[in-house]
């Protein structure tokens, strides 16, 4: 049986995987490389990048272009079969990383080219790889004694496993809540679009009247405009309770026990690598240099929000925003600002009849860039929006590699015969993914270790995402992508001046909303003890920066999957680091006019081309002239005095 993810192809013929090929297809990929790896290790007397690294780096590219599909499906096509496939793969692909990061021939190949005189001519790209290879040996455990190797591979299998698991017990909490409604006087105050697709919802499941799901686009409405109080405590309680002791199916889903796994775990990875806890060790790949810079930056902000906040104590513009219109907006946005072309390709094999696949050309008409976009939540789909990797630019000599993303959200589907109408909340996620996107996409870095987003600094990386959102607030991006999706009428001066007024209106509650976020996941991972309890701590978060408190049954940590599950752990306060990274970086294009072509490729030259070949403090410098300043966060939030 030809197994389609062996296949050496560009893109992935998602239409053929199953299920059954997925695991002997990561088993042939690692023994493979194991072999290719040895013999290098066994054969190559001189090390130099042409021999040593490139085709190490070829042979991790192929294992990314394999596994890449397989992780893609787990969060967008989600089955028991393929669940079942992807979780055996986890404890593999964990225990051949750790193998890999603690192979003493593989270190010294790399050290031995670090330490030759003819390092100084590699390119700083070049010398970037190998640089973080080196740090990245160390955070392996390369340095430990055989049995504390040993116990650093145990942790690392079983933190892949824990972390997949809190993300479906996610998954499947929000999924299993339904609610069967056949009295239509209980959806009074919800927009006519909800309700088509409650009734849609209910078509699909083969029963009358309408069904009300935790998906985002029926809770959130629902949450904002249903007149019915007791349905709108139904709900929150539903979702606020998910995958907790707290919900109705605690039994099956309850993450509480996963959270103190992770938590004793990784404290025990940080302590085994000789740090004090796991933020410190977070922190070793990060642009912060230390957990008390962070708990001070977090602190300062939280300091200069709060008092803000304590004085505060959008459906009307969805029909301007169908998605078609603004993925219209969002292209010639893009192409004023970089000169890139972005045109739909047909005929791709894509993995659900919604999704849609386009090429990005540069100015002189060079593919830079392709990506699918998947917008629209459905059953087995995981909640939110994100950018993933498809491939990875890569130059070998076989030719360039071109960089693929996945770009994917949640929005409303098109109901009978209405586009899908886009709140513009949701019209900045999806700027902000594409900034992602970009960033992964425009790279010119032929090196797959730094190439793109990789090898970007974790609090460095959303420069690009949250610089996008601000067009979606520029009078002139707006003009491009609102349109009335009957009328084609622009958005009118009324709701634009109401947007620009609603703009910055409870920004210090939603502030503080995110210091209370990000510090708890930092005091979490900095101040863990065996018997730290979860609650309690957040609870005392929530005294030094909220001004509102949650109800006592709210278990919002339970299904805070990026820093149980995601990559944000000791590092959910990159969000804001970065915010004043972009704010700074936005406020150039306010000075010099937000289309302005040159500070459009100076950005595009000195930030999104440049991935992570160099430190992102100098890349920041480059464009900026100086360091970043955060003035301009106060100021874009209405928060400077």
């Amino acid at each position: 049986m030809t197994n389609p993810l062996l296949n050496r192809q560009r893109l992935p013929a998602f239409s053929q995987i199953k299920p059954e090929h997925i695991v002997p297809a990561i088993e042939q990929v690692l023994n493979d490389n194991r072999t290719q790896i040895a013999h290098l290790i066994d054969t190559v007397a001189s090390h130099t990048w042409d021999n040593f690294i490139q085709p190490i780096n070829e042979l991790n590219d192929r294992f990314n272009r394999i596994w890449s599909p397989i992780e893609h499906l787990h969060g967008v096509a989600d089955s028991d079969e393929l669940r079942t496939a992807y979780n055996t793969c986890l404890p593999k692909i964990s225990a051949y990383h750790s193998e890999m990061g603690q192979n003493k021939g593989l270190y010294s190949g790399y050290k031995a080219i670090a330490d030759n005189p003819d390092f100084a001519q590699l390119d700083p790209a070049q010398q970037k790889t190998i640089k973080n290879e080196l740090r990245d040996f160390r955070l392996a455990g390369i340095d430990l004694p055989p049995e504390k190797q040993a116990r650093y591979k145990e942790i690392q299998e079983k933190l892949s496993q824990l972390g997949s698991q809190f993300q479906e017990n996610v998954l499947d909490a929000t999924h299993a809540w339904k609610k069967h409604i056949t009295d239509e006087s209980l959806l009074a105050g919800l927009p006519a679009s909800v309700r088509a697709l409650a009734k849609q919802n209910a078509e699909h499941e083969k029963q009358d009247g309408w069904v009300l799901t935790l998906d985002f686009p029926c809770y959130q409405p629902l949450l904002n405009y249903a007149d019915n109080r007791q349905l709108r405590h139904e709900m929150y309680v539903a979702y606020m309770t998910r995958a907790s002791n707290q919900s109705t199916n605690a039994e099956q889903w309850d993450n509480s026990a996963i959270m103190a796994d992770i938590l004793a775990l990784r404290h025990e990875l940080a302590t085994l690598l000789g740090f004090a806890n796991y933020a410190e060790y977070s922190l070793s790949t990060k642009m912060a240099e230390t957990p008390q810079q962070v708990l001070d930056f977090l602190t300062d902000l939280a300091n200069r929000s709060k008092p803000i906040a304590a004085k505060e104590l959008q459906e009307m513009v969805r029909p301007y925003f169908p998605l078609p219109k603004v993925l219209e907006g969002l292209f010639a946005v893009v192409q004023r600002l970089y000169g890139l072309s972005i045109q739909p390709h047909n005929g791709v094999d894509t993995w659900h009849p919604d999704v849609q696949f386009f090429d990005i050309y540069d100015e002189s008409g060079e593919l830079r860039g392709q990506f699918y976009l998947d917008c629209f939540a459905r059953q087995g789909k995981r909640s939110g929006a994100w950018m993933a990797e498809c491939t990875i630019r890569h130059r070998t000599a076989n030719g360039l590699q071109i960089p693929v993303a996945y770009l994917n959200c949640n929005f409303t589907p098109p109901v009978s015969d209405k586009p899908s109408l886009l709140t513009h909340q949701e019209v900045t996620v999806l700027f902000h993914e594409f900034g992602h996107g970009l960033h992964h996409m425009l790279t010119q870095i032929d090196y797959a270790p730094v190439a793109g987003i990789n090898g970007v600094a974790w609090d460095a990386v959303e420069l690009p995402s949250q610089l996008m959102e601000n067009w979606c607030w520029e009078r002139e991006a707006l003009d491009l992508l609102a349109a009335h999706y009957e009328t084609g009428e622009p958005l009118p001066d009324d709701l634009f001046k109401k947007m620009q007024a609603a703009k910055n209106f409870q920004a210090g509650l939603f502030m503080v909303r995110q210091l209370e976020f990000a510090l708890f996941d930092f005091r979490l991972h900095s101040e863990y003890t065996p018997d730290i309890n979860i609650q309690t701590l957040l609870d005392n978060v929530r005294q030094q920066v909220a001004v509102l408190f949650p109800p006592d049954f709210v278990r919002f940590q339970n299904s805070f999957l990026h820093i149980f599950s995601g990559g944000y752990a000791a590092g959910y306060y990159s969000y804001k680091w970065a915010e004043v990274l972009s704010a700074d970086a936005f406020s150039q294009f306010e000075e010099n006019g937000i289309f302005d072509k040159a500070t459009g490729q100076q950005f595009l030259q000195t930030i999104l081309e440049k991935g992570g070949s160099q430190e992102p403090m100098d890349l920041f410098v480059a464009f900026r002239g100086r360091e970043p300043k955060i003035d301009a966060l106060l100021k874009h939030t209405g928060m400077l005095a």
